[in-house]
């Protein structure tokens, strides 16, 4: 059967109205906001074929039409209008992005936590290292009490300190020739490689200053360990308890655990597509078969990418989302574009 110009402009209708109002459409709502002079009985037989075809859905027999998954998706591909963004939604986007964020790890997790704070959803986010880290360089710090501050660069640009305290006394005076011999040593390797080359050093270095270095690179090594891992934020879950969809609590609260438990199942797609629509069953969780997900991705740098997705009903604002999440993703790209540059600190008065 033909999906003629007709049934894409019912079905469009629909999909619409449904959005809107979550409720099903009958024939004379359709012949209401048709182009054209068109009878109720016509529509009828269109929404018939369209619902035979497998486009829409109708839940009761004398009930009107919804769209299903297949329709959603044509709607998305060929019929949704993309959306532009106002001025008034730019500026509080950006206004979210400049909010006194300190770091490019608190950027990475407050990411959902952002989206979901304008666009109304669950949301979650993902930093997606597409190759494990290593220690880039290391320093060592003398500070009172005789503790030592480890700081370690990684080759994703991220810097991280802890405080140490020594096991047995090691001088200020000898912490830069340390520093030495960990960047000669620990730079560039994974974590395994990290833990050889400290046994081949046992019987090459003093005992105080190897307890140090076994402290400094048993840090650094779970550093690179955690990079392998994708690290998953989520935000917002209770947004679904706003929905009719949601109103049965158990559907609502299995939904709701499953973005806390089992969060690393979220979709987060391997191909880089800078936008990426999943609807209803083409997740592949079950927890997600009767839910939407959109999902945007941005790149923070050396072989590390940021995603970030919004979990809704089937029936979300697909255009609205889909412009307010691919915006934030590229001023996100373009945020770390500027050698992770982050956004201005507003100043307290």
């Amino acid at each position: 059967m033909e999906l003629t110009k007709r049934k894409k402009e019912i079905l469009k209708i629909v999909v619409e109205s449904y959005i809107d109002t979550a409720e099903p459409m009958g024939s004379k709502a359709v012949v209401e906001k048709m182009s054209g002079k068109i009878s109720s009985a016509t529509v009828r037989n269109e929404l018939a074929d369209l619902t035979e075809m497998g486009y829409l859905e109708q839940p009761h027999t004398s009930a009107g039409r919804i769209p299903s998954p297949k329709g959603y998706r044509l709607y998305v591909n060929e019929l949704m209008e993309r959306r532009t963004l106002s001025a008034e939604e730019t500026a509080e986007i950006n206004r979210t992005l400049s909010d006194r964020m300190s770091g490019m790890d608190e950027v990475i997790a407050r990411a959902g936590q952002m989206v979901s704070s304008f666009v109304g959803y669950p949301t979650y986010a993902v930093a997606d290292h597409t190759g494990a880290s290593t220690a880039r360089r290391f320093e060592l710090l003398g500070v009172e009490d005789s503790g030592v501050i480890a700081v370690v660069m990684l080759s994703d640009d991220r810097v991280k300190s802890r405080l140490l305290q020594p096991e047995l006394p090691v001088s200020a005076s000898q912490l830069p020739e340390l520093s030495h011999l960990l960047n000669t040593h620990f730079t560039g390797i994974g974590a395994s490689e990290m833990n050889a080359r400290l046994m081949n050093l046992s019987d090459q270095v003093q005992g105080n200053w190897f307890l140090l270095l076994n402290q400094v690179v048993e840090y650094a090594a779970a550093l690179v360990r955690e990079s392998e891992r994708q690290q998953v934020f989520t935000d917002g879950a209770s947004q679904l308890l706003r929905f009719p969809e949601y109103r049965d609590v158990d559907k609502a609260h299995d939904l709701m655990r499953f973005m806390s438990e089992s969060k690393s199942a979220l979709p987060v797609p391997a191909d880089g597509a800078p936008v990426q629509i999943l609807i209803g069953p083409e997740n592949v969780n079950d927890a997600l078969k009767e839910s939407s997900v959109i999902v945007a991705s941005y790149d923070i740098g050396d072989h590390m990418r940021g995603l970030v997705g919004v979990v809704g009903p089937t029936r979300m604002d697909y255009a609205a989302v889909a412009a307010r999440l691919s915006y934030f993703a590229e001023s996100l790209s373009a945020m770390f574009g500027r050698k992770n540059q982050l956004p201005p600190k507003e100043e307290k008065e």
